[in-house]
């Protein structure tokens, strides 16, 4: 079966409902739903199920509030050469292509990715490694996009080794959905092009609920780990889908049982048309608050904001230190347990 790319598609499938203003949610953004997360949608009740969220169009996209940007996360802002956003000193972002296995309905890029969307040519790559060569603060490169892992195996070895031939770059890491959501991509091919760098190669894969973690799933990340990649998970807190404790807990000892070291929870970003997606920060930091008592610190990934306007990510997660007193010590602090005990501390 191939990749879903049309609403007349969805509905063949039987995961729409009829609404005229669906027709302008899939002119906003490209669809995709591969094959594997279509066979993980519960077809009683789509418009419930945690996987066809995030994929299907809503006409709740067509809601757009004026906190809404079409640049998020200041992408433009600071991207000194196509290709590349320096946010911080020491490390840039690479965006060689801006397609995607699949098309999440919350992605702060969906103004950019999908089929026919920007990909660099081999003149504006050279532009983008000139770019790197030349700043030699540069210590680590991130390639995203779109997909990297949506380039041929070919194509993205070649990449790779242009990168790792850059001197002063010691980490490459890639952060892709293809593991997840199209494990087969996972070829011997693929972990050919990935192995045997200079550099170290990191790969962070993006898992929002615990049931995309597929038998087929997890077979492609024991490949990845055993061919000795280190994995990372990125999740976004998305309402609706993971915003409860339960599906959070099943999902990063999913993860962890899988090889793979949960990374950042994001807080969703303010993109156009995804409110209908949002949870309030206090929301999110009762969720972190809540999985310290209960998961190891393996398991906890760390609650981020990526401030609008490219400022970067900032750690937002619950405080268990302030102000105050217990007994005697008026200089000391508090501190609170896991499990919402107060101790004191001395300053």
């Amino acid at each position: 079966m191939e990749t879903l790319r049309s609403l007349e598609a969805l509905e063949r499938e039987r995961l729409l409902t009829a609404d005229p203003r669906l027709a302008e949610a899939a002119q906003s953004m490209a669809i995709a739903l591969t094959p594997d997360m279509l066979a993980l949608i519960d077809r009683r009740d789509p418009a419930r199920d945690p996987i066809a969220r995030q994929f299907v169009p809503d006409a709740a996209e067509t809601e757009v509030s004026a906190d809404e940007l079409a640049d998020p996360i200041g992408d433009e802002a600071r991207s000194p050469v196509k290709g590349i956003v320096h946010r911080y000193p020491d490390r840039v972002l690479l965006k060689p292509l801006h397609v995607c296995p699949v098309y999440c309905r919350f992605c702060f890029r969906r103004e950019k990715v999908g089929p026919g969307g920007e990909a660099l040519s081999a003149g504006e790559l050279d532009s983008a490694l000139a770019y790197i060569r030349e700043h030699r603060e540069i210590w680590e490169v991130i390639l995203t996009g779109g997909d990297p892992l949506m380039l041929a195996p070919r194509r993205l070895a070649e990449l790779l080794a242009r990168l790792d031939a850059i001197d002063h770059v010691a980490v490459l890491r890639i952060h892709s959905r293809v593991p997840i959501v199209d494990p087969g991509r996972v070829t011997n091919e693929l972990l050919a092009a990935l192995r045997g760098r200079r550099a170290a190669l990191w790969l962070g894969v993006h898992c929002n609920h615990p049931r995309e973690l597929s038998t087929a799933t997890r077979a492609a990340l024991a490949r990845l780990a055993d061919a000795g990649i280190p994995l990372l998970g990125q999740t976004v807190l998305l309402a609706g889908i993971n915003d409860d404790l339960e599906t959070l807990d099943r999902l990063m000892r999913a993860l962890v049982a899988s090889r793979v070291k949960p990374y950042y929870l994001h807080h969703p970003d303010l993109v156009r048309g995804t409110g209908h997606f949002r949870v309030s920060i206090e929301r999110g930091q009762a969720l972190m608050k809540a999985l310290r008592g209960r998961l190891s610190g393996l398991a906890q990934p760390t609650y981020v904001l990526d401030v609008p306007g490219g400022h970067g990510k900032v750690p937002i997660g619950p405080s268990y230190l302030g102000p105050g007193h217990l007994g005697d010590d008026p200089q000391g602090l508090l501190v609170e347990d896991a499990f919402g005990e107060r101790h004191r501390y001395p300053r």
